[in-house]
């Protein structure tokens, strides 16, 4: 994630609340688990933005209008580059909807209104290749790549892991992945490699000069 950015209506949360919100989406959205290694977590949290918004005017296109002592509607928009996009918009919207459901039970209000009702429109913005600048130039998608597993893979060099009977991981972001038919793979110097997504088998293949076409 790059940024992500909530409007809702003035007066809807509290200061605190808008921080709880904040911290529950990079919280639930960078999840630690098994399957990533905590420094692709850490890293992507350091580029990871959330901007809470409380528009001057918000003009509901329904009819009637809505009544002011409705609870609140929520519009999120979430930036990630155009070629991450695809795969992430589902996961995405699901984490943030839930977010948004535990904010509205907190509050004491009906929190599956967010699920049953138009209350709460998720935006999955893809940016440009190159459109992101960090470190006074414009980045691409391998650049971010490079970035955010760097940390990962400059440790995993000193300490590499040992994978799950069945699995592989990722050299480039530490992600297991399960080893079947569907997999990404590349061999080096004899190696069977598994990668999670396609930018990170053609990060390592360009870091170490392997054909993707094998």
């Amino acid at each position: 994630m790059l940024l992500i950015e909530v409007f809702v209506p003035r007066g809807a949360l509290s200061d605190e609340e808008r921080r709880k919100l904040g911290h529950r989406l990079i919280d639930t959205l960078m999840v630690e688990d098994d399957s990533h290694a905590i420094e692709i977590i850490d890293a992507q949290r350091t580029i990871t933005q959330v901007l809470v918004h409380e528009p001057a005017t918000w003009v509901l296109g329904q009819r009637p209008t809505a009544d002011p002592a409705d609870p609140p509607r929520y519009l999120v928009r979430v930036t990630v580059p155009a070629s991450w996009r695809k795969e992430m918009s589902g996961y995405t919207v699901e984490i943030v909807t839930s977010v948004l459901a535990e904010t509205e039970q907190d509050a004491g209000r009906d929190p599956e209104r967010v699920r049953r009702e138009p209350h709460a429109v998720i935006l999955v913005d893809g940016i440009t290749e190159g459109g992101v600048g960090i470190h006074g130039k414009a980045m691409g998608s391998m650049d971010l790549t490079e970035l955010i597993s760097r940390p990962y893979r400059d440790k995993a060099a000193v300490h590499p892991s040992k994978p799950p009977q069945g699995t592989l991981i990722d050299p480039i972001c530490g992600m297991s992945v399960v080893l079947d038919d569907s997999t990404l793979t590349l061999v080096h110097e004899g190696a069977l490699y598994g990668f999670c997504h396609g930018l990170c088998r053609r990060a390592f293949a360009d870091e170490h000069g392997v054909p993707l076409g094998q």
